[in-house]
């Protein structure tokens, strides 16, 4: 297998984008919250939200400190609003179980509410600069292609995270390096559907390149569409809810014109069993 990480490496250090988790000096607490945010979310709607929630919460304990509804609230429409839950309990289980620093140990940010695989090793790397595997989404169709010579990845699997390792130089600064050079060039050149292999600096060691640009089947998951789903009910309600006083407002009334009764009521007994929406005395509010 060709040797990946010079490349990455000269190509990452002049191409990066500028962003914020990506300054020294960022902190744990700071990247911690941007991978959570991140997630299945764009960067252009993360980075003005990011700054707002490290304003007012600078560390987990002054975010363990505020009212869950706080957190639901701020997340406003990043999506997947229970990561902002999770983030909450995160951060009071960092406070409680270690003095209010982020965790450096993969297995220590593994036990943490709402931490996987990719988080973990995403902290323990770009935060405190230990080498790790890190495999998201980007990652993985980098290394299907270049590797591979598949045009897309299969499904998230644990020998992703031994195929990542196999590139990862052994000096800890330069395996941080490859693994954010991977995840950029996954998400700004080796784009799922248009990709620029004209300026992607693995053209040359390209294995689906050298084999023609095969089309080998796509067997990841659909997301489902948004328009109609019970995910748009769910977001409606809680639009709502944030924008209610005191963020509570008379059951009958939230989305009470919503065109699907039934999935009216779905999405408010999910939102009420994730812990994001509260039933008292014949209002809904967010959680306190």
């Amino acid at each position: 297998m060709p040797d990946l990480a010079p490349p990455l490496i000269a190509w990452y250090r002049e191409h990066a984008r500028d962003l914020p988790w990506r300054a020294a000096g960022f902190g744990a607490w700071g990247v911690l919250v941007s991978e959570f945010m991140l997630q299945q979310t764009q960067v252009s709607r993360v980075i003005p939200r990011l700054e707002e929630w490290l304003t007012r919460w600078p560390t987990p304990a002054d975010l363990a400190a505020a009212p869950p509804a706080d957190a639901v609230n701020l997340w406003a429409n990043l999506g997947y609003p229970r990561r902002a839950l999770w983030l909450h309990r995160a951060a009071t289980e960092i406070r409680d179980r270690h003095d209010g620093v982020v965790p450096r140990d993969v297995d220590a940010l593994l036990a943490l509410t709402g931490i996987g695989a990719y988080t973990a090793r995403a902290v323990a790397v770009f935060a405190y600069g230990d080498r790790h595997p890190v495999v998201d989404t980007n990652t993985r169709r980098v290394l299907a292609r270049a590797v591979d010579g598949r045009s897309q990845p299969g499904p998230p699997a644990a020998a992703d995270l031994a195929a990542m390792t196999r590139i990862l130089p052994t000096d800890d600064t330069d395996a941080a390096v490859v693994n954010a050079a991977a995840m950029e060039l996954g998400a700004v050149v080796c784009t799922a559907r248009s990709p620029r292999c004209e300026a992607c600096p693995l053209a040359a060691v390209c294995a689906w390149r050298a084999a023609g640009y095969p089309d080998t089947g796509d067997a990841r998951r659909k997301q489902a569409r948004y328009e109609g789903s019970d995910r748009q009910a769910r977001g409606a309600v809680l639009k709502v809810l944030r924008a209610a006083p005191d963020h509570s407002a008379a059951a009958e009334e939230v989305i009470a014109e919503w065109p699907d009764p039934l999935q009216r009521a779905r999405a408010i007994d999910s939102l009420i069993t994730d812990g994001l929406v509260e039933a008292t005395g014949g209002a809904l509010h967010l959680p306190r």
